[in-house]
């Protein structure tokens, strides 16, 4: 037997202490809408307003719209002027609508709001809600909804979303050209300075830089070599931007195959530290095994994976 799908609804009723913000119906009489809205379609519609740049009126069924099985309740909708229809570049606008209904036993408003965008054009120039309350609950003095002998308050909010203009997209490349960069260290034994920087090369659409420490990054911890993978000047993180990286960083071993390596899987985040390891290789290994005839050490780097990041606005 197979199993229903569950029909989820999109209508999302609650109190709200604050007043609709694109316009308000106040209605001296209750009873005299309902009746004399007989001769206009059993329907009330607003003036104009506008609200995020396009003119609107807010339509109240008193009796409910019947011919939206509206029948038995109190029907709100919103249609759109089909003057700003066509002078809108799209001709057509998507809009976010709340319904607002006064209470003044609560001193809240009851708000009701399919949460769906609705798309307003040519085609479809009205969209609301069919069953807002009960008319019999409605119209109870003792609801609250008709005050003051026959007072009552209908009010809509029309929210136009903004287009969106803040976005990202990320993307792992890992089918890289040229992925991997090799750099001979010459004369290692002699090598008197702290740091050593390869020339810069190009991977996933970056700069990089190897940085080699031949007596330790940090000069207390001089028996061990140092290597690390930095992105280029001028190629730094912007700010907030993330890259990720996964590599391996190899120190080759000239006579054989017992490289010493290891892989990164990192992000390079902000300013341009650099990844990569303090203690790659002790130096008493270095010099047994992995300088070559003409004391020259052999460093590798191969990528696997680099992101990259479209951002809109350019950071």
């Amino acid at each position: 037997m197979s199993k229903s799908s569950e029909v989820v609804s999109t209508v999302v009723k609650k109190w709200r202490e604050h007043p609709p913000s694109s316009y308000c119906l106040k209605v001296d009489s209750f009873k005299q809408l309902e009746k004399f809205t007989t001769s206009s379609d059993d329907k009330y519609q607003s003036r104009l307003f506008s609200s995020g740049g396009y003119n609107w009126k807010l339509i109240v069924y008193p009796k409910g719209k019947e011919k939206d099985n509206g029948k038995g309740f109190i029907s709100m909708y919103v249609e759109i002027d089909r003057k700003s229809l066509t002078s809108a570049p799209q001709r057509e606008v998507f809009a976010e609508l709340i319904f607002f209904v006064y209470n003044r036993k609560e001193n809240k408003y009851f708000t009701i709001q399919d949460v769906e965008v609705k798309r307003f054009n040519a085609l479809k120039t009205e969209w609301g809600l069919r069953q807002v309350l009960p008319f019999d609950s409605f119209n109870n003095p003792e609801k609250g909804y008709v005050f003051e002998g026959d007072q009552c308050e209908f009010g809509v909010d029309v929210v136009i979303p903004k287009p969106l203009t803040n976005w990202e997209i990320l993307s792992f490349n890992d089918k890289l050209e040229n992925p991997k960069f090799s750099w001979t260290v010459k004369k290692f034994s002699q090598l008197k300075e702290h740091e050593y920087t390869s020339k810069k090369f190009s991977v996933g659409e970056r700069n990089w830089v190897l940085k080699l420490y031949p007596k330790g990054y940090s000069r207390e911890n001089d028996k061990w070599l140092s290597v690390f993978l930095h992105l280029a000047d001028g190629d730094a993180p912007k700010a907030d931007e993330k890259i990720f990286v996964q590599a391996n960083l190899r120190v080759l071993d000239p006579h054989g195959s017992n490289h010493q390596a290891y892989q990164m899987n990192t992000w390079h985040i902000g300013k341009n530290l650099g990844w990569g390891w303090d203690e790659f290789l002790s130096l008493d290994e270095l010099r047994k095994a992995y300088l070559d005839k003409e004391d020259a050490l052999n460093v590798e780097a191969e990528f696997e994976v680099v992101s990259a990041t479209k951002y809109s606005p350019i950071i």
